[in-house]
């Protein structure tokens, strides 16, 4: 046997084991309830409340969702994409960002510093939807890996138009923009 089908035969045997995610381009993700910690919300006394949050939520407008474990090095992934988002400006009432942290990927310890971080940064960006994941349901449910950053672009209508799990490279983040600027004009 050559060594190139060995190879091709090890690869074929090992690629349904590696694959990064269960998003499927045109379908809503997996359904996720996320009772432990939940989506942040901001009262007028500038005050954090916590509501327990359901993926089906995220229908109704344009989104760019990061799914992000509680660590900086997974922050850091696409800090790139965040600054482009924000720089985008796109109409709130169209479009939302809705950031995900699975606190049970946070090194332990700091998990009451992660939590400190996302309300201070649901208050700087209100308009944002903030969701804390402290089981991991997330991860489990859309088969992420552990330490990861994983970005999704959603339709108006909830059903995934681009994923992809990692750093975005600057190509990948300009193309996410104009993704979403394409589904917000809609």
């Amino acid at each position: 046997m050559s060594s190139r089908l060995i190879i091709a035969l090890i690869i074929m045997f090992l690629a349904p084991g590696v694959q990064a995610h269960n998003f499927v381009t045109g379908k809503t993700v997996t359904p996720v309830y996320i009772q432990e910690g939940g989506e942040l919300l901001l009262n007028s006394d500038d005050e954090i409340h916590y509501q327990k949050w359901n993926s089906t939520q995220l229908a109704g407008k344009v989104r760019i969702i990061q799914y992000i474990a509680g660590r900086k090095s997974a922050k850091k992934k696409n800090s790139l994409l965040i600054k482009a988002v924000e720089a985008a400006n796109f109409p709130q009432d169209r479009f939302q960002p809705t950031t995900i942290v699975n606190t049970d990927d946070a090194i332990f310890g700091t998990g009451y510093f992660v939590v400190g971080k996302i309300e201070k940064n649901k208050r700087r960006y209100p308009w944002a939807q903030f969701v804390i994941d402290g089981n991991g349901q997330g991860r489990v449910a859309w088969r992420l890996p552990e330490q990861s950053s994983t970005i999704l672009v959603l339709n108006k209508a909830g059903q995934i138009q681009w994923a992809k799990d990692g750093s975005l490279t600057p190509e990948e983040v300009d193309h996410v923009i104009a993704l979403a600027q394409k589904l917000i004009n809609e």
